[in-house]
């Protein structure tokens, strides 16, 4: 899954591009800007449409710039071997979903790789800007070159600060992954400076809204969205330390609750999910092996009038795009798989057969239980 709230805006070499649904205002405020105050006072007495036109090329512009910087940290992350899945384009920049890095050297360069990329696309827009202006004298061209230049100029700083999920933040990790050698222990520091960066943007936001400013408001939201994601990282990072040496067959729900596949929607709401009082339950076919996992939710969202013909396996979740996992795989490596597989649950298989299920709930069971003195420690002689 990607970001929340993003659509897909297609690929690029194989690479699905999405935007969240804050790069359309933001690109409507930018060309608005342009056409209404940037271009008229640096050349004034044109017509209104060519002033709309200009603050429209250079607000697409823009986000090319972005797909850019963000093209750049995935041709970095290929180079190293890493996998990348997609990318979302954000307010100010955006999150490329990839593959962890394997060492802080890599995940280095793959984070300064997107900044570098808009500081130079800054520079590039700036000089052409002064030659356009020394050669050809054409004022609205040059003023949304300068613009340009100077957005990704402040595109390139702003991202440098150490923040997740800028790409500050991730510097930040990777520094401080390569000075302990603890990548946990490095998420968890980037995510402690996020949170206060971000607390710090929108506090910063709200003082300049108070001055009369409206753009306070927008520098607000980055804070609070740039918080919010740091804090959720640091969690992550605090669970996976608790769960360090926990293996999938220690932390699985056994037996596991399950039902046909077979059946109809309305035999299944009525005599198997009724009674279970689960969520979710893994589905089997004919011959006992899981064919997926259904949830109520999208078997109560069935119409009446077809949950006596349409089948329990036709609404499910199919095993291929369930997360799968192995009794003896460590279990913050399937953790780690779930953004790119089906997410919670985790079906636990062993010998193509139903061993086991992880839920939120196990989670959470298992962190409680690392913090825990261990039940099996020897007494002392």
């Amino acid at each position: 899954m990607g970001m929340k709230g993003s659509i897909r805006l297609g690929s690029i070499r194989g690479l699905a591009i999405r935007a969240h649904w804050s790069v359309p205002l933001v690109l409507l405020f930018f060309a608005y800007s342009l056409a209404v105050w940037t271009l008229p006072g640096y050349a004034p007495g044109l017509a209104a449409a060519v002033y709309a036109v200009a603050g429209v090329v250079g607000a697409l512009l823009l986000l090319a710039s972005l797909v850019v910087h963000e093209a750049a940290h995935a041709l970095m992350a290929g180079r190293a071997g890493i996998s990348v899945r997609d990318v979302t384009l954000w307010a100010l920049g955006g999150l490329t979903r990839m593959d962890r890095p394997t060492t802080a050297r890599t995940a280095f360069s793959v984070a300064v790789s997107g900044p570098v990329a808009s500081l130079l696309l800054g520079g590039i827009s700036l000089g052409a800007a002064a030659g356009v202006e020394t050669t050809l004298r054409w004022r609205v061209p040059v003023a949304v070159l300068a613009w340009l230049g100077g957005t990704n100029l402040l595109l390139g700083v702003f991202n440098l600060l150490p923040a997740a999920p800028l790409d500050g933040g991730r510097l930040l990790q990777a520094v401080v992954w390569w000075r302990t050698g603890d990548r946990e222990r490095a998420q968890r520091a980037a995510g402690r400076s996020g949170q206060v960066m971000g607390m710090a943007l929108a506090a910063v936001g709200w003082l300049v809204f108070l001055r009369g400013m409206t753009g306070g408001l927008w520098l607000m939201v980055i804070g609070l969205f740039v918080s919010g994601t740091s804090a959720a990282e640091r969690r992550w990072a605090e669970l996976v330390t608790a769960l360090r040496g926990v293996q999938v067959g220690q932390a699985m729900t056994t037996p596991v609750v399950t039902g046909p596949d077979w059946v109809t929607v309305g035999r299944f709401l009525s005599e198997v999910a009724g009674q279970s009082g689960h969520a979710v339950l893994p589905v089997l076919d004919f011959d006992g092996h899981p064919s997926g996992v259904v949830r109520l939710r999208r078997l109560v969202a069935v119409p009446p009038g077809q949950r006596e013909w349409l089948r329990a396996r036709d609404v499910a979740t199919p095993l291929s795009r369930c997360t799968l996992a192995t009794p003896d795989e460590p279990l913050n490596s399937v953790l780690e798989r779930l953004g790119a597989e089906g997410g919670l649950p985790i079906l636990v298989m062993d010998d193509g057969r139903l061993g086991g299920i992880i839920t939120a709930h196990d989670i959470d069971r298992s962190r409680r239980r690392s913090r825990e003195p261990s039940a099996h420690s020897e007494p002392p002689e």
